[in-house]
C-alpha cells in the first residue's frame, strides 16, 4: 500500500540506551531512519549515541501512555552515527568495567553503606553516571570528589530500586525466559501477597520472589482474570452447619466452580458446587442446619483426552524402565565339529511336533481308516532328473550315458588336488582306458576307503590348501638322496 502524498510521518522517535533506558527525541533533519539504527542525540553538556527502538504513530501512543508532552523540551537528533563515532563509543563502553571496580574500592575505603551496580559513560567521555542502590540515605559528597579526581570526568550519582537494578543487570527467570524488567517492562507496579492469595498460590517466599528479592511482577498479569472469576463465588467466613458437624472450607477451584469442605477429625475433603454452597449459607442464616453437604454425589469432571494420553505415556515409560531386564549374553557360534551336531539336533527337534500334528489329523472313525488302508495306493511316475528349467523333458544322448557309465567311481578316482592338468595327461597317456594309479600312498588310501553303495551318498570332504605345492606335483614319486 502506498503512503498518501499529504501524509506526514510523526517527527518524534523513541531511542534506547544502555540498561533498557528509553527517551524521546525529535527528528528535525527528517532523516530516513529504521529500527536499530545508531544515532547521535543531543544531551546536556555533550552528545550521546543511542539506537532507534520505535518510530511513526506508535511513538505517539507511547507518549500518551507515559504522559510525555510534545513540547520544546524534547531534544533533537543530530545525525546517523558513522564509523568514527562508533569507535569512540566502543572505547568508552570498554572503560566502564575498570571504572566500576575502582569505584567499589573507593566506596569500601570510605565505609559507605551503598551498592554500586552499574556505570554508564557518555559517548564523548565527558560524563559518567553511577547507578547505586541503598536502604538508607547516603552522604556521597566525598565520594564524588574522589571519583572526579580519579577519572577526570563529571560524575552523576543516581539511586535506583532493586527492580531497576535487576533490569539493568538482566538474567533468566524461573520461566526459562529473559527477565521482563530487562526486555519490555518499563514502569513497575507494586505487588502484594493478596495477588497470590486470590490465585490460590502457596505463600512460599522462595517461589514467589524474583531475582531482585521482591515479589515477581508476573503475579499481576492474571490478577484481573481471577478477580472477575471470583465475583460469582461466595465468601465463606464461618464453617457450614450440617447435622453431621461443622464443615470447614479447605480449597476453592475458581474455574471449575467447586469448593472443597472437610469435617473436624476427618481427613477426607468433599467437593461441593458453588450453587449448593449458596443454598447452605441461606439456610444457615435462617438457623437451619442441613442434613448433608450434598444431596447427590457429584462426579468430578473428566480429564481432557490429551492430558490423559500424555500422562498414560509417562506411566508407560516408567513401567518400561522399572521392569527392564538385563540383556542375555549372546552364545558363541559353534566351530567346525560342533556345527553338524547342532544341525542334527535342529533336524530332530520338529519330529515330535510333526507326530502330534499327524495324530490330530487322524480321523476318529476306525472304519474309515481301515478303508483307506485297504485302498491301493497310486504309484507316482518316476521323476525325470533330466528335466530342463523351462519344464521340458530332454532325453540324454546314448553316447554320453555310455561314457558316464564307464567312468570310475568317485572314491577310486584320484583327488583333484593330486591330478595333473588335462593337457599333460593327454600328451603322456595314449587314448584308451586309463591305467590305475601306481602310487603306493594312493593304493593304501583306496584300500582303506570302503566302497559306497548306490543308495549311500559319499560324505563331503573339506578341501585343504595346497600348502606350497603345485597341483602338478601330486603323481611324482618322492625324491630320495640315494
Amino acid at each position: 500500500m502506498e503512503i498518501p502524498t499529504s501524509f506526514e510521518e510523526f517527527d518524534i522517535i523513541e531511542v534506547r540506551f544502555k540498561g533498557g533506558r528509553k527517551d524521546f527525541y525529535r527528528n528535525i533533519n527528517r532523516l530516513d531512519l529504521t529500527t536499530g539504527d545508531a544515532v547521535v542525540v543531543d544531551v546536556p553538556n555533550g552528545h550521546h549515541i543511542g539506537f532507534v527502538s520505535l518510530k511513526g504513530e506508535l511513538v505517539r501512543l507511547q507518549m500518551l501512555k507515559k504522559k510525555v508532552d510534545n513540547n520544546e523540551e524534547i531534544r533533537s537528533i543530530y545525525r546517523i552515527a558513522n564509523e568514527r563515532d562508533m569507535e569512540k563509543f566502543n572505547e568508552a563502553r570498554d572503560q566502564e568495567g575498570t571504572t566500576m571496580y575502582r569505584s567499589r574500592e573507593i566506596i569500601h575505603m570510605l565505609g559507605l553503606k551503598m551498592k554500586l551496580s552499574d556505570v554508564e559513560y557518555q559517548a564523548d567521555r565527558s560524563k559518567a553516571t553511577f547507578f547505586y542502590s541503598a536502604d538508607d540515605r547516603v552522604d556521597f559528597r566525598d565520594l564524588i570528589k574522589k571519583l572526579a579526581e580519579e577519572f577526570k570526568i563529571r560524575v552523576e550519582m543516581r539511586q535506583i530500586s532493586l527492580r531497576h537494578e535487576a533490569g539493568r543487570l538482566g538474567g533468566i527467570g524461573s520461566c526459562g525466559r529473559e527477565l521482563c524488567c530487562s526486555t519490555w517492562l518499563t514502569d513497575f507496579k507494586s505487588v502484594s501477597t493478596t495477588a497470590a492469595r486470590y490465585q490460590n498460590l502457596s505463600l512460599n517466599p522462595s517461589k514467589l520472589s524474583g531475582q531482585c528479592g521482591r515479589l515477581k511482577c508476573c503475579l499481576n498479569y492474571e490478577l484481573e482474570t481471577y478477580m472477575d472469576a471470583l465475583k460469582d463465588i461466595p465468601t465463606v467466613n464461618r464453617p457450614l452447619q450440617t447435622q453431621q458437624g461443622d464443615a470447614i472450607l479447605q480449597k476453592t477451584d475458581i474455574f471449575k466452580r467447586m469448593m472443597w469442605f472437610g469435617y473436624k477429625g476427618d481427613n477426607n475433603w468433599y467437593p461441593v458446587p458453588v450453587e449448593r454452597v449458596q443454598e447452605i449459607l441461606e439456610q444457615n442464616a435462617k438457623g437451619i442446619a442441613v442434613e448433608a453437604l450434598l444431596t447427590e454425589p457429584v462426579e468430578e469432571p473428566k480429564q481432557n483426552e490429551f492430558v490423559a494420553q500424555v500422562e498414560g505415556n509417562l506411566e508407560r515409560l516408567d513401567d518400561k524402565f522399572r521392569n527392564k531386564k538385563k540383556k542375555k549374553k549372546k552364545k558363541k557360534k559353534p566351530t567346525g565339529a560342533e556345527q553338524p551336531q547342532q544341525s542334527e539336533k535342529t533336524a530332530e527337534a520338529p519330529q515330535p511336533r510333526r507326530e502330534k500334528q499327524e495324530r490330530q489329523a487322524q480321523p476318529q472313525d476306525n472304519a474309515e481308516q481301515q478303508e483307506q488302508q485297504q485302498r491301493p495306493r497310486r504309484q507316482r511316475p518316476p521323476r525325470n532328473k533330466n528335466k530342463n528349467r523351462e519344464g521340458q523333458e530332454g532325453a540324454e544322448p546314448r553316447e554320453q550315458r555310455e561314457a558316464r557309465d564307464q567312468r570310475e567311481p568317485r572314491e577310486q578316482r584320484e583327488p583333484k588336488e593330486r591330478r595333473e592338468p588335462r593337457e599333460r595327461r593327454e600328451k603322456r597317456e595314449p587314448s584308451g582306458p586309463r591305467p590305475e594309479a601306481q602310487d603306493s600312498g594312493n593304493a593304501s588310501e583306496k584300500g582303506s576307503q570302503p566302497q559306497s553303495s548306490s543308495n549311500q551318498r559319499p560324505k563331503s570332504r573339506s578341501r585343504k590348501p595346497f600348502r606350497g605345492r603345485k597341483p602338478d606335483q601330486g603323481n611324482k614319486p618322492p625324491r630320495t638322496d640315494a
